[in-house]
């Protein structure tokens, strides 16, 4: 039963990326007052067409993840909750770290100081150590259950 909590956690944190994904994508195509301008969205160098392609594919790994994990067809691994539970909290300190420089040092480039794209990574790493969590979690459960 728990591993709805971790399926809702994630998709709400993959609803907010689509949000950023679709607010740049109209800035681009159509452009609203309402929302910031395009150039706040984007936080890197890349082309747009590379950056919205990355997107999208990082988007469809995000719904497949919680899908799959939401039908039981994700079978827990320690190993892999491991590497993500390292992988994600490297990518959080950098996140953190990108945006105390940003706030701390006032003549860091504009890359620290784009600050959709700062909070997202927020999120595509929060999605990461979600995601550690279930399979640490439910790994470990698994592990317990199993006859010695």
């Amino acid at each position: 039963m728990k591993r709805h909590r971790h399926v809702l956690v994630m998709a709400l944190l993959a609803g907010l990326f689509s949000l950023r994904v679709a607010g740049q994508a109209l800035q681009f195509w159509m452009p609203q007052g309402f929302l910031p301008s395009f150039d706040s969205f984007q936080g890197s160098n890349l082309r747009y067409s590379t950056l919205l392609l990355i997107q999208l594919l990082i988007l469809g790994l995000m719904l497949r993840t919680c899908w799959r994990i939401s039908r039981g067809i994700t079978v827990p691994d320690q190993r892999l909750g491991r590497g993500l539970a390292w992988a994600g909290g490297i990518y959080m300190a950098g996140s953190i770290i990108r945006i105390a420089v940003g706030l701390l040092v006032p003549s860091a480039p504009g890359w620290f100081s784009t600050w959709i794209p700062a909070f997202f990574h927020l999120v595509l790493a929060g999605f990461m150590l979600t995601a550690a969590h279930f399979h640490l979690r439910h790994s470990a459960v698994a592990g317990r259950r199993a006859p010695a």
